[in-house]
C-alpha cells in the first residue's frame, strides 16, 4: 500500500483522537468519551480540521447529535488500540459492509484494510467469509431449522475444539 494512503489512514484515526481530546480539554470531564459525547459540533469539527487541515463535507453533514458518537466510536474502537489488529477491524467492517451494502464503507474499509496491511486475497476472503453466512443465514431461516435440533446436532463438533 502506497505510503501516501498510510498516512491518510492515520491521520483519519489522529483527527478522531484529537477531536476527542480537543472536546476532553475543554469540558475535563471525568472520561474522554465522555467528553467527545458532550463537545459541540463545533468544537469536534475544530480538532478534525486541526488534524486533517479540512473538515470532510460528511461530518459537517452530521448532526450535532451523532457526531460525537461516530467520533467517540471511531476513536475508541475503530482506531483505537483494541484486543483486535487493526487490519482484522477493518477486514470484519468490510465484510459487514459488503452486506449492508454500503458503497462508501466498502471503499473506505478496502482502503483501510490495505493501507493495514491486508492483502487482496483476504479481503476477497473476508467478502467470501461474509457472504457464505448470508447463503446460510438464508437457508436456515428460510427453511426454518429448527434451533435446538441444530445446536443438538451440532454442538458436540465445536466441543474439541
Amino acid at each position: 500500500m502506497s505510503t501516501q494512503l498510510r498516512r491518510l489512514s492515520l491521520r483519519l484515526a489522529l483527527a478522531a483522537a484529537v477531536a476527542t481530546a480537543a472536546a476532553a480539554s475543554l469540558l475535563a470531564p471525568s472520561t474522554t468519551a465522555l467528553a467527545a459525547e458532550k463537545a459541540s459540533k463545533e468544537e469536534i469539527l475544530a480538532g478534525v480540521e486541526q488534524m486533517l487541515g479540512f473538515v470532510p463535507t460528511f461530518l459537517r453533514q452530521m448532526p450535532a447529535a451523532t457526531l460525537p458518537i461516530g467520533i467517540t466510536g471511531y476513536a475508541n474502537l475503530e482506531a483505537g488500540e483494541t484486543a483486535l489488529p487493526t487490519k482484522t477491524k477493518y477486514l470484519i467492517s468490510l465484510a459487514v459492509a459488503a452486506q449492508i451494502p454500503c458503497q462508501y464503507c466498502i471503499w473506505a474499509d478496502t482502503m483501510g484494510a490495505k493501507a493495514a496491511g491486508a492483502t487482496d486475497e483476504e479481503i476477497g476472503e473476508a467478502v467470501g467469509v461474509a457472504a457464505m453466512t448470508r447463503f446460510w443465514s438464508t437457508n436456515f431461516n428460510g427453511l426454518q431449522v429448527d434451533f435446538p435440533t441444530y445446536q443438538k446436532e451440532l454442538g458436540p463438533l465445536f466441543a474439541g475444539q
